[in-house]
């Protein structure tokens, strides 16, 4: 005959398994049911695409679907913080960009979630360098020409962005501010509206993603006149980095990204699993060569090697946000 249960004993028992997952043994049954992938932004763009490339090569391997679930919101924090408060179990994961894991605790005064304390860094899957392009028109095909022309015309200029606090639009006030130009920022509401902007003339010069601003440079509406970063781009080798043409601040030295963050209690091994799988999906060849296609450099780093980019990161982007002014709240 069963016996009652006490509520001593129901405590231990539910000690016991909550102490497994944080063991060798959760990890080695994870997973047991599908994984929610959460994209804060909406479907069809760069990170969107990346969640739904690599949900397609990882889940055979993990041997469970992977769930790609857009929820679209408030600069990227609403998806940003279901996953800072779900369950630390690995079945709910964020797949999103430096700004919502990382600019937006400088941005917000009042952010739901602190990503240093509520969300744990798992796996960085590509480098996301930005470019800074200006019209055809502009007289100048490298960044010491261009700083002539835009001290010629101090007060006169416009740079845009695809939104305040964007990493655009921090590297174009850095960029001002290193010039005592005293350029206008315009902000648009999409990287897309920005270039035609750009083209037609409204702005002058832009940071932009070489996803959309590749087809520009190819087609001679733009010209690139550098990249940010430590390295230059492979797609464009023969273009220095704005550090090597004489821009030293940090802002022009990192760049953004795009990586998986899960709730900060998920086990370690579990974190690592996930890891692993995304660094053997950014090597395979097609994979690779996507991510590449769209402007970005594949990485596939671990939990340690990503915490310490957002530890290295995180005062050079708090700096930038504060010299530009820069506030959503």
């Amino acid at each position: 005959m069963d016996q009652p249960i006490s509520r001593r004993s129901a405590l231990g028992v539910l000690g016991a398994t909550l102490g497994l997952a944080g063991t060798g043994a959760y990890a080695q049954a994870w997973p047991a049911k599908p994984i929610t992938v959460i994209v804060p932004f909406p479907p069809g763009g760069g990170t969107d695409t990346i969640a739904r490339l690599l949900a397609e090569k990882m889940a055979p391997k993990l041997g469970q679907n992977i769930i790609v679930d857009n929820k679209a919101g408030a600069a990227g924090i609403l998806g940003t913080d279901m996953v800072a408060k779900a369950a630390p179990d690995g079945y709910t994961l964020v797949l999103s960009i430096t700004t919502s894991l990382l600019i937006n605790q400088f941005l917000f005064k009042k952010l739901p979630y602190n990503p240093q304390k509520d969300l744990a860094m798992v796996a960085q899957i590509a480098e996301a360098p930005i470019m800074l392009v200006v019209r055809s028109e502009v007289p100048a095909k490298n960044f010491e020409e261009l700083k002539k022309y835009i001290v010629a015309n101090r007060g006169k200029l416009a740079y845009g962005s695809w939104g305040i606090g964007s990493s655009a639009h921090l590297s174009g006030a850095a960029l001002s501010k290193a010039l005592d130009a005293d350029m206008t920022h315009i902000p648009y509401k999409g990287e897309s509206q920005m270039m035609q902007e750009l083209i037609g003339g409204q702005i002058q010069l832009t940071f932009a993603s070489g996803q959309v601003a590749g087809p520009f440079i190819e087609s001679g509406k733009l010209r690139l006149i550098g990249v940010t970063g430590e390295k230059r781009m492979k797609a464009y080798p023969n273009t220095p980095t704005l550090a090597e043409q004489g821009l030293k601040d940090g802002v022009f030295r990192v760049v953004g990204w795009f990586a998986i963050a899960a709730p900060a209690a998920t086990p370690k091994a579990v974190q690592q699993r996930i890891a692993d799988e995304v660094h053997a999906a950014v090597q395979l060849p097609d994979v690779k060569a996507r991510i590449e296609a769209m402007g970005f450099v594949p990485t596939g780093r671990g939990p340690d090697e990503l915490t310490a980019i957002f530890k290295k990161d995180a005062p050079v982007w708090q700096q930038a946000v504060k010299d530009s002014g820069a506030t959503l709240d």
